[in-house]
């Protein structure tokens, strides 16, 4: 069943745009909806189970030889996150369905969300981490293909590249990461692993691996130095951000560190890499979001600030601090999908994507008004929202951070000071004060576009008011499972006078101020722009532009256009590395045994001998062809000789449409002249009898020595037995060596698809 639930996307996604077409976009969107829905209803089924202190593991055989299987682990933290996936994605699919009405690509959309979707239940649901790796690079792609939806635009292009080059690059370090950590620990299971703490931090992997993973989770997630592309990935469609950005993949680093911290969390490295790190995101986050004045700009930055406090409270790693972190998961995925939806609302009634072009709406957008102010609420930490219960439980961790307090205490409450300014201009400036004029007459959305950031407002309500709801059953296991032992969580809007609700009023005056001037603080940090042209982006541009003209020089003076060239310096370097290595290497020459030469095999080898020699010393190309098609078809009879017909007639179907190929381009090309000087063709002639020997040589010695037994008599043995095929080439292939061959397909598939794009591309050209 678990298998299906993470497959059915997939096989959804696939479908997609054939269903919206016939559909159309709003009704697919509620059909589109029904999958995640579904799936969220049967995981609220396990509450009670895990809730207990239970886990659920399932099993499913993939590359058993490699010990690679789809093992799935449902525990609480697991379950925390695929019900913000599946509940939150149900809303974004309804809202995508009526928000991108009339586009003629929705379909491709569809297919693109739904996808990622499944991507990412995948991910945290994974025990294994090859599959775990293979579930995040899917989110990585599907995530690009997102945010270039608008591919037509240029900033939304460079965006999505610059989105897809970050995350990928950290991806390439996570994969080095978790097969070190599956050295270390012994498994790559996570279920073996969350239990060998004591064995992977003695290991002396554990740092490179820890810096590994680090760097695959910091770009996912967008921390400090990688936290640039998040907000520029705010070029995608208004359902993407809601989703993509604020509760799904850019807490995929938040998850994999949560998950991983049992078996590597705990140490000093941990602590202060984790804890520094996301606390200057977090402020740095904070910072940025009130100097922006866009509207998905100020919400993308204060994501970046949620996801720096998430990633400093995994770091910190008290209880108090794990429980603060699952609370403010839970409250930012709340608040910031319906303060992404409401923007996109105010986009699509007036036309207008700047808070200093908004106000006065409340009037002619009551609902959306009223939801809005909601979730800006509860991202500020008021009373009684769920946000306020997440902020306590925060700064009751920073103070109880060990050596960081001072600092992490500092750089949280200078943030939420931020904050509440920024949920201020968020929650205050679109809906209150002089009514501006707009592009369109503004209004409140259709059901479909109001239906998710009104539930998410309203559940950030409920669980501020109720909190015990979401304490009960999730948040309390899914503590444990970051923790690895029972977490108290006692969540409450009233916990007495004391230090962190000093704190959250005094951030809350603050930030009321900052709110009042904000004018003069954007100016004066506006002022401030000399800081971007040293910071992480523009660093990036310089080594994209680096790689440009590395590129440049690498093609003027390797590529240069004469293949002559391009062989000599191939094949002199093979000599070069190969000759060295039999000279050095290699103890005698092989010796020659032409005792098992059989007379066929003899007088086919004379004739491949010939057809070479006739081939290089022709005077004309149709001599040449038909010489080499000699060479090609004495080797289907060597082939044959050596009892592999098949190989034999895959041989002579090649070599025949070789030289089919090569007489029809005879026919567009100059006469036969003689270009090379003589001192060329002797150079090549030396050449080309020093390849030859060489790998005559190589294969002598591939006979001579032996260093592991044959295992063509495993094939021979087990062909029939095991494959149940009798041909056991074609056994060997499609059986034994399967994961070659499907590969060989798949680049074949890529070459015909690219075949075809240029055909149709070139046919519409000439039809304009």
């Amino acid at each position: 069943m678990m298998l299906a639930a993470v497959l059915s996307g997939f096989v959804l996604a696939a479908g997609a745009p054939w269903l919206t077409a016939r559909l159309g976009g709003g009704w697919a969107g509620w059909l589109f909806a029904l999958l995640p829905a579904s799936i969220f209803v049967w995981l609220l089924g396990f509450i009670p189970e895990l809730g207990a202190g239970e886990s659920f593991y399932f099993y499913y055989p993939w590359i058993p030889g490699l010990d690679v299987n789809l093992t799935f682990l449902l525990d609480g933290l697991s379950l925390l996150f695929a019900l913000l996936i599946t509940g939150i994605g149900t809303f974004i699919l309804i809202y995508a369905g009526r928000y991108l009405a009339g586009d003629p690509n929705q379909g491709r959309f569809f297919l693109f969300l739904i996808a990622f979707m499944a991507s990412m239940l995948g991910l945290v649901l994974s025990s294994n981490l090859i599959a775990l790796f293979v579930f995040w690079e899917l989110t990585s792609i599907t995530s690009y293909l997102l945010i270039g939806y608008y591919h037509e635009d240029e900033k939304s292009r460079k965006s999505a590249q610059q989105g897809l080059y970050v995350t990928v690059g950290g991806g390439l370090a996570l994969m080095a990461g978790l097969i070190m950590l599956a050295l270390a620990g012994g498994s790559y299971e996570l279920v073996e692993l969350l239990s060998a703490s004591e064995v992977i931090q003695q290991h002396p992997f554990y740092l490179p691996l820890l810096l590994l993973i680090l760097v695959g989770a910091f770009t996912k997630s967008a921390q400090v130095p990688f936290h640039f592309w998040l907000p520029n990935a705010m070029a995608a469609p208004t359902p993407v951000s809601a989703y993509l950005h604020s509760a799904t993949m850019v807490k995929a680093g938040v998850y994999l560190l949560a998950r991983l911290h049992p078996a590597l969390g705990g140490s000093t490295s941990w602590l202060l890499l984790l804890g520094l790190f996301g606390a200057v995101t977090m402020f740095t986050g904070s910072l940025l979001a009130i100097r922006s004045t866009g509207l998905k700009s100020v919400l993308a930055y204060s994501t970046v600030m949620a996801l720096g406090t998430l990633i400093m409270l995994i770091g910190i790693g008290t209880p108090t601090a794990i429980a603060a972190a699952v609370t403010f998961l839970l409250a930012h995925s709340l608040y910031k999908g319906s303060l992404f939806m409401t923007a996109g609302n105010i986009t699509h009634a007036t036309g207008l994507k700047d808070f200093r072009d908004l106000g006065g709406l409340a009037r002619a957008m009551p609902l959306s008004t009223l939801f809005g102010v909601l979730a800006a609420l509860s991202l500020a930490g008021f009373l009684p929202l769920f946000g306020f219960i997440g902020k306590e439980l925060m700064f009751e961790a920073v103070v109880g951070a060990g050596p960081l307090t001072l600092i992490v205490t500092l750089l949280a409450l200078l943030s939420a000071m931020i904050t509440v300014a920024v949920a201020a201009i968020v929650g205050l400036r679109p809906w209150f004060g002089t009514r501006r004029a707009t592009k369109t007459p503004p209004h409140d959305p259709p059901f479909a576009q109001l239906l998710g950031p009104a539930l998410l407002a309203l559940l950030g309500l409920l669980f501020g008011l109720l909190p015990w709801l979401a304490e009960q059953g999730v948040l309390a296991a899914a503590a444990r499972a970051v923790a690895g032992e029972p977490v108290p969580l006692n969540l409450a809007l009233w916990h007495g006078f004391n230090l962190p609700l000093l704190m959250s009023l005094f951030s809350l005056l603050v930030g009321g101020v900052l709110f009042w001037q904000w004018e003069r603080v954007r100016t004066l940090l506006a002022a401030q722009q000399w800081i971007d042209r040293y910071g992480p982006e523009r660093g990036y541009e310089r080594k994209m532009a680096w790689l440009v003209r590395i590129a440049e020089w690498q093609t003027r003076i390797l590529q240069n256009g004469y293949l002559r060239y391009y062989l000599l310096i191939t094949v002199g370097t093979l000599l070069l590395l190969v000759g060295y290595g039999i000279v050095t290497r290699y103890p005698h020459w092989p010796g020659l045994d032409f005792s098992g030469v059989s007379l066929p095999g003899l007088l086919v080898a004379l004739l491949v001998a010939a057809g070479a020699f006739m081939a290089v010393t022709a005077r004309s190309r149709l001599g040449a062809v038909a010489t080499l098609g000699a060479v090609g078809f004495g080797m289907a009879l060597l082939y044959v000789l050596f009892s592999a017909p098949d190989v034999g007639i895959t041989q002579v179907l090649v070599e025949t449409l070789t030289v089919i190929l090569l007489v029809l381009v005879l026919f567009r090309l100059p006469g036969f002249l003689s270009l090379s000087k003589g001192t060329n063709r002797k150079r090549d002639t030396v050449v080309a009898v020093l390849l030859g020997g060489t790998f005559t040589l190589l294969l002598l010695m591939t006979i001579e020595v032996q260093l592991f037994a044959s295992i063509s008599h495993y094939f021979i043995e087990h062909s029939y037995v095991s494959a149940h095929g009798r041909n056991i080439v074609n056994v060997i292939l499609v059986d034994f060596r399967a994961l070659d061959t499907l590969g060989e397909i798949f680049v074949l598939a890529l070459a015909a698809i690219g075949v075809y794009a240029m055909i149709k591309l070139r046919a519409e050209d000439q039809k304009r």
